[in-house]
C-alpha cells in the first residue's frame, strides 16, 4: 500500500491523523493546510510536510492521492468538493457533515467524479467495540431487547471560549453532534448488526438502512451560559429501533468531572455492557468456550476516554480506521464506514434535534 495524503485543517484532531500516518507502512504526509501560518509552520516542521494557507491550493500543489478533511465539522463540504474536483479520494472526520444535506452535497460530488468518500468513526476499529459487534452479529443477544449509549463528559467554559466548538454554523449542534455523535454510531451499528437494521446488504454486513426508526429527546443548555456556547450540552433520547428494540442515548457536556463512556446491548439471550475499554458484562445464557477469555482480555480500562478532556484520546483506534480506509482503497473491496454509513448518526442526531424542538416522536429518514 502506498498513498501520498494531504490533511485540512490541522488543528488538535489532525495531530491524531498525523500520528497515525507516521505508524501505517506505505502512507506518507506530504502536506497539511490551514489559515494561521505559526500553526502551519509549527505542524509543518513537526510532521516533515509542507503547509499551505489554503486547501484548495494544497491539492494543486502537492497532488495528493487523499485527502484527510480535519476542518472543524461544518467545514467539511468545502474541501470535499475540491477534492472531487481533483479526483481525490477522501476520507473525513466526523460528523462527515452538520447536516444530512450537506453530506448528500458531498456524496453527489463524489459519485460523479468517481471518487471514494469514506468517514472516521474512529470507535468502530476499537478492539473491545468489535467484540461486541461479532457477538450481535453472531446472534448471542437472541432477540436483542436493549441498546443504549450514555456519554457523560464534562467540557469546562475554556474549552468553548471563540472557539468553533459549541456554534450552530461550524458545531451543527453541541454534546451530541460533537462528542456524543461517536457512541450514537456505536450502538445503532451495533445493533444492526443484531438485526436491527434488516437483511445486511451493503457490502460489509452492515444494513443499508438506518436501525433506528424514531426517537423522542430533550435538550437543554444546564453548564454553560448562553454566551458561551448556541447549542445543548445536555441531551437525552429515546430511540426504537426498527425491529422493536427500545434504547437511550444520553449525551452530556455538562456533568462534572465527567465520566467514562458507556454501551450496553441486553436481550433474552444475554447482555454485554463496555464502560470505556473495560468490558464490565459479558454474560450469555449460552456460554461459549472464548468468553473467559474475552472477559480478562478486556478486563480493565486505562484510558480516560475524553471524559474531560479532550486530548487524552489514543490515537490507535484512528490509525485503524485510517489503515482501513487506505487498505480498501489499494484493494477496491468495500469500506466499512463508506459515505452513507457515516450518514447515519447525524440523520438520528437531525431526527433528535427536531424531536426536542417540536416536543414529539420525530421518524428517522
Amino acid at each position: 500500500m502506498t498513498a501520498d495524503i494531504a490533511i485540512a485543517g490541522i488543528g488538535a484532531v489532525a495531530e491524531l491523523h498525523a500520528r497515525s500516518i507516521e505508524d501505517i507502512d506505505g502512507a506518507e504526509l506530504v502536506a497539511g493546510s490551514c489559515r494561521t501560518e505559526s500553526r502551519g509552520r509549527e505542524f509543518a516542521e513537526e510532521f516533515d510536510c509542507e503547509w499551505h494557507a489554503d486547501t484548495t491550493r494544497m491539492l494543486d500543489a502537492a497532488s495528493p492521492d487523499v485527502l484527510q478533511v480535519c476542518t472543524p465539522s461544518g467545514a467539511h463540504l468545502e474541501p470535499t468538493l475540491a477534492a472531487a474536483e481533483r479526483e481525490v479520494d477522501v476520507l473525513c472526520e466526523k460528523p462527515l457533515e452538520v447536516t444530512t444535506e450537506r453530506i448528500d452535497e458531498m456524496v453527489a460530488a463524489s459519485e460523479a467524479a468517481g471518487i471514494r468518500l469514506g468517514g472516521v468513526f474512529n470507535q468502530r476499529y476499537n478492539p473491545v467495540v468489535r467484540q461486541l459487534h461479532e457477538a450481535a452479529s453472531e446472534g448471542r443477544f437472541d432477540d436483542l431487547a436493549v441498546a443504549n449509549a450514555y456519554v457523560p463528559w464534562w467540557r469546562d467554559d475554556d474549552y468553548y471560549g471563540d472557539a468553533w466548538q459549541g456554534t450552530r454554523e461550524l458545531d451543527g449542534g453541541g454534546a451530541l453532534m460533537n462528542q456524543s455523535i461517536h457512541g450514537i454510531d456505536a450502538v445503532q451499528w451495533l445493533a444492526g448488526a443484531a438485526g436491527a437494521g434488516g437483511e445486511a446488504t451493503d457490502g460489509t454486513g452492515t444494513p443499508a438502512v438506518n436501525p433506528v426508526e424514531e426517537v423522542f429527546a430533550y435538550t437543554d443548555t444546564r453548564a454553560h451560559e448562553g454566551d458561551i456556547i448556541e447549542v445543548e450540552d445536555t441531551a437525552v433520547a429515546v430511540l426504537r429501533y426498527r425491529d422493536g428494540t427500545l434504547g437511550q442515548v444520553l449525551g452530556a457536556t455538562s456533568m462534572y468531572p465527567g465520566s467514562l463512556k458507556r454501551l450496553q446491548l441486553a436481550g433474552r439471550g444475554g447482555t454485554a455492557e463496555i464502560l470505556e475499554d473495560e468490558l464490565v458484562t459479558w454474560q450469555f445464557r449460552e456460554e461459549h468456550g472464548d468468553d473467559a477469555a474475552v472477559r480478562e482480555r478486556f478486563g480493565e480500562t486505562e484510558s480516560g476516554g475524553g471524559a474531560a478532556d479532550p486530548m487524552s484520546i489514543d490515537y490507535a483506534n484512528h490509525r485503524r480506521n485510517i489503515e482501513a480506509f487506505l487498505t480498501a482503497r489499494e484493494t477496491g473491496e468495500a469500506y466499512l464506514l463508506d459515505a452513507s454509513e457515516a450518514r447515519k448518526a447525524v440523520a438520528i442526531i437531525e431526527a433528535i434535534y427536531e424531536s426536542a424542538e417540536r416536543g414529539e416522536p420525530v421518524r428517522v429518514e
